[in-house]
């Protein structure tokens, strides 16, 4: 088993502070990954606490999204739309490397703490802004969640069944996608910083990075006039690929984007004389013959139990993965390998298991430190460090809880 470090203190973005001001999901996620490989991240919310503590699944109150979201992050409360809240927070920018928000914009400069405010205070700042839209353009100050994104990047009009709506993914797909982009946005203005001594702002929307990962959908459009359509588990590029249901009712998926792969999966199947076929030499031919391809493997794939099939299909070295669920997830040898799964020490849960740091690095690897704490349950330390004393006035002001 590859080990990764859990409670580590230590990583390859030791020494780089990150104040994470942004609410909900991309803006944090990307603050947590820079947490996971060392960063000092301080999680500032509003008095009332970000609303990804009461979003989702909780167990006795305690919101497990946020015990990995907030995860190797130091919690602090803090308004900062009060006077004190913002004097407060240019102290901490003064100490800062990175400073992530996501309010809509203009809500920073109204604050006055808008990037030439911030600047003044630290010139190599780098402040990353993820908002749904951007900072410019006519849509830039509406609200804006990932659904939006997956809406307007052609993500649902191409997801679904061919007869069915368009398809929204039951997860943050397009706040995820936005939330590496991020921290490699953020690691890729801290090195420029490295030659210039001077930070930036990072202007991420959250409609755009999604529609990279869809591939040449814009330019077959502007090429050949082509609008991709709903395929459901079929691609137009390949085939067979799909999911198939086993005897035992499980579920398989298999794929065959090499041409190599595709020919063994057919001698698998008892169906080699379809090799020959004038349209199987190409996977985009091979897609307009779905119906058959699938037919032959759906019914072989039928008549045996997943794990036989699985089996054969390694064998033969094709492609093939069972469909999984979480406690598939937990329980696979390839997962506990990889060291996948992290199992930390919770003060309010006890032992929890969440996903591991993304990748593995082999001197600098990243790690855990804890997972999400409790609402402020760092504020008076983190604002000992600046000499910040007058807590119990910022108390009764509501400027921190």
């Amino acid at each position: 088993m590859i080990e990764r470090q859990v409670g580590r203190m230590t990583g390859a973005l030791s020494g780089i502070r990150v104040l994470d001001t942004a609410t909900l999901f991309a803006g944090p996620l990307a603050a947590t990954m820079l947490a996971d490989f060392g960063a000092e991240v301080i999680k500032i919310e509003h008095p009332d606490g970000d609303p990804v503590r009461s979003h989702g699944a909780q167990r006795d109150g305690v919101g497990l999204w946020w015990k990995m979201l907030g995860r190797g992050k130091e919690a602090i409360t803090l308004y900062l739309g009060s006077p004190e809240g913002q004097e407060v927070f240019r102290r901490l920018v003064a100490d800062a490397d990175v400073v992530i928000e996501n309010f809509r914009p203009g809500t920073l400069e109204r604050w006055g703490l808008g990037y030439d405010e911030l600047r003044e205070i630290n010139p190599g700042l780098v402040l990353a802004r993820v908002t749904g839209f951007g900072q410019v353009g006519p849509y830039a100050k509406r609200p804006g969640f990932g659904t939006l994104a997956e809406a307007m990047s052609g993500f649902a009009a191409i997801t679904g069944e061919p007869d069915g709506p368009p398809t929204l993914p039951p997860f943050g797909l397009a706040d995820g996608i936005a939330a590496l982009t991020t921290a490699f946005a953020v690691l890729t203005a801290l090195r420029a910083r490295e030659r210039t001594g001077e930070g930036q702002v990072v202007d991420l929307a959250i409609i755009e990075p999604i529609l990279t990962l869809l591939g040449p959908q814009l330019i077959a459009y502007d090429q050949l006039g082509e609008l991709q359509e709903r395929t459901g588990n079929r691609s137009a590029n390949n085939a067979p690929r799909n999911t198939y249901r086993t005897r035992d009712g499980r579920w398989v998926a298999i794929s065959t984007s090499a041409q190599s792969i595709a020919e063994r999966v057919m001698r698998l199947v008892g169906r080699p004389e379809l090799i020959d076929e004038p349209w199987f030499a190409s996977g985009r031919e091979r897609a307009q013959h779905a119906d058959e391809l699938d037919e032959a493997v759906g019914s072989w794939i039928a008549q045996r139990d997943r794990d036989e099939v699985i089996k054969a299909f390694e064998e033969a070295q094709a492609a093939v993965a069972p469909i999984y669920n979480a406690a598939d997830i937990l329980a696979d040898p390839q997962f506990q390998a990889l060291g996948t799964i992290a199992t930390l020490d919770d003060d309010e849960l006890g032992p929890v298991k969440m996903q591991n740091v993304l990748f593995r690095l082999s001197r600098t690897p990243g790690g855990i430190r804890s997972t999400g704490a409790p609402l402020g349950a760092h504020t008076e330390q983190v604002l000992a460090r600046y000499g910040i004393t007058d807590l119990d006035s910022l108390r009764e002001k509501g400027v921190i809880r």
